[in-house]
């Protein structure tokens, strides 16, 4: 099968390889019908890299398939099953395990980072990491099932209250993914910045009720104007932008930190934060929220859709990847088997 495979640092390869076959009785087998291209994996691939990933595997962790062969202690899915993936393995067993917050698993891995994932004709993956999904849903907004449960992951910890002023910071698609839900929430005012306006243009039609370009507004400024006293919740969706954040929040606001960038190192006055009484918030991956995912896409409350700008073949993939790489996309779609119109 063609394969996309991460082979060094800032260099991906399109490879025939085997077939992955069922090697454990509580795996699935899965036909990729369409996969996506995150900023992590953009990440990865910068030279040098921006996050880790093992070399050698099949690049990939945003991916929805058909089930085509299941082990024989699999009860979740049966054959014919379209399902999204949870691309986190965890131990199960450590303290944070054990305590509930296994997105801090001391042992956890990625599929599609440090594991074959789906940027690949067929996948094999445990049982347990895949999600029935209704076919009724758009399989291209299916694909972004992975995503969007971050994004829910870091809404309940700022728990948003309707009417509040929220600056999001940065306009890629977790940006957009924010913007979106928020929005549904009752956000009463969204604003979000970034240096792209072609990003920005998508915010607005995300939801966005306001969009700034800082490279042409002082962002302190004109957030202060909108709301008056200072936004009720700021997220960074960058990783590099807490100290901006901290000075558009309010007194009494929250920060939620989304973004990662491992070669960020900026000074931030701690004194900021305990003079307005802020509260941080970070937030990584998500934490047994797939199915309150599937439920939200299944209901159909968010225009996933408008967030693709881009579809392409697997033997495409490495153009796709310089589109996101300028600031020319949001979402890419990449159909391993075939290039939909």
């Amino acid at each position: 099968m063609l394969a996309a495979v991460f082979e060094d640092i800032g260099k991906l390869t399109l490879q025939e390889i085997e077939e992955p076959e069922i090697t454990r009785d509580d795996e699935v087998k899965i036909k990729v019908e369409v996969a996506s291209i995150c900023g992590s994996d953009i990440h990865i691939l910068a030279n040098p890299p921006y996050h880790p990933a093992t070399k050698g595997i099949i690049q990939g962790h945003e991916y929805v398939g058909e089930v085509i062969k299941i082990g024989k202690n699999v009860r979740n899915v049966s054959v014919g099953d379209r399902v999204v993936v949870d691309p986190t393995t965890v131990c199960g067993h450590c303290y944070y395990c054990q305590t509930g917050i296994q997105n801090v698993c001391e042992n956890f891995s990625t599929i599609g980072i440090f594991q074959n994932g789906g940027w690949a004709e067929y996948s094999v993956v445990p049982s347990k990491n895949v999600c029935n999904i209704s076919k009724d849903v758009p399989v291209e907004s299916a694909v972004l099932a992975e995503p969007l449960s971050c994004v829910i992951n870091g809404c309940e910890k700022i728990r948003i209250n309707p009417g509040d002023r929220v600056v999001i910071l940065g306009a890629g698609p977790m940006g957009q993914l924010f913007t979106q839900v928020l929005k549904a929430s009752g956000a009463g005012q969204i604003i979000v910045s970034d240096l792209s306006d072609y990003r920005l243009e998508q915010a607005k039609r995300s939801g966005a009720t306001h969009m700034l370009n800082p490279a042409n507004n002082d962002i302190g400024e004109v957030v202060k104007e909108i709301t008056g006293v200072g936004a009720d919740i700021v997220i960074d969706c960058v990783g590099v932008l807490f100290d901006q954040a901290l000075h558009v929040v309010r007194k009494g606001g929250k920060v939620l930190l989304v973004g990662m960038n491992e070669s960020a190192n900026r000074p931030i006055k701690q004194c900021e934060i305990t003079k307005k009484e802020i509260t941080v918030y970070g937030t990584i991956i998500q934490n047994n929220h797939f199915p309150k995912v599937i439920k939200i896409l299944e209901s159909n409350i968010l225009n996933i859709e408008s967030l693709i700008t881009h579809r392409t073949s697997l033997r495409n993939i490495h153009q796709a990847i310089d589109a996101m790489r300028k600031g020319e996309a949001i979402k890419i779609m990449v159909y391993p088997h075939h290039m939909e119109e």
